[in-house]
């Protein structure tokens, strides 16, 4: 069993999230998913990343680190689009991450004070080749052998949200696969 934080984009902390984490648990994983929207869910990105900028990158990087205060630290941190930064954060800062899980979004890692990512955390990339949200150079900046990087047809952002108009029912079950292979793995590696 692994222990998985799983934080949401900017839509907010909705079904489509719970779903999400629900099939984890199903199979046999716990699954923490922190509120950093303090309950405020949207039905449209540009609602949400309004939300984002009200709250600041500073105190949204606050939030989720606070929310894994007095958790062990050999968690897999997962996020969705805004939530993958804070997947990312804590992954290459928080001494002793098992994994982490970046879906619709990723980072440059000098914003963590790395210069790529770090050998000794294994990771999963998912996006959309031609997302509009994720710059393919920073992807491939992050190349490691620890990273996986999993492009998938088309431009939607959350294409796994199924409460979305991005939502690609094929393309939400084949990262919901991987994801759950990727946790098993990492379980077993740490058994």
């Amino acid at each position: 069993m692994a222990h998985i934080v799983l934080f949401h984009s900017a839509l907010g902390l909705r079904p489509a999230v719970h779903r999400f984490a629900d099939a984890l648990r199903a199979a046999g994983h716990q699954v923490t998913t922190p509120d950093l929207f303090d309950g405020a869910v949207f039905d449209r990105l540009d609602d949400g990343v309004a939300k984002r900028d009200e709250l600041g990158i500073d105190e949204l990087s606050r939030r989720a680190q606070a929310a894994v205060e007095g958790l062990p630290g050999d968690l897999i941190y997962a996020g969705f689009s805004l939530g993958a930064a804070s997947a990312q954060l804590l992954a290459m800062t928080r001494p002793g991450a098992r994994g982490a899980v970046l879906m619709h979004a990723a980072l440059p890692a000098h914003f963590f004070g790395q210069t790529s990512w770090p050998d000794a955390v294994p990771a999963q990339l998912h996006f959309a080749e031609d997302d509009p949200w994720v710059d393919a150079a920073v992807v491939d900046a992050l190349a490691s052998p620890a990273l996986e990087v999993f492009r998938y047809a088309g431009n939607a952002h959350l294409f796994a949200d199924d409460d979305s108009d991005d939502y690609v029912e094929p393309h939400a079950q084949d990262m919901l696969d991987r994801v759950l292979a990727f946790v098993a793995q990492q379980t077993r590696a740490a058994a």
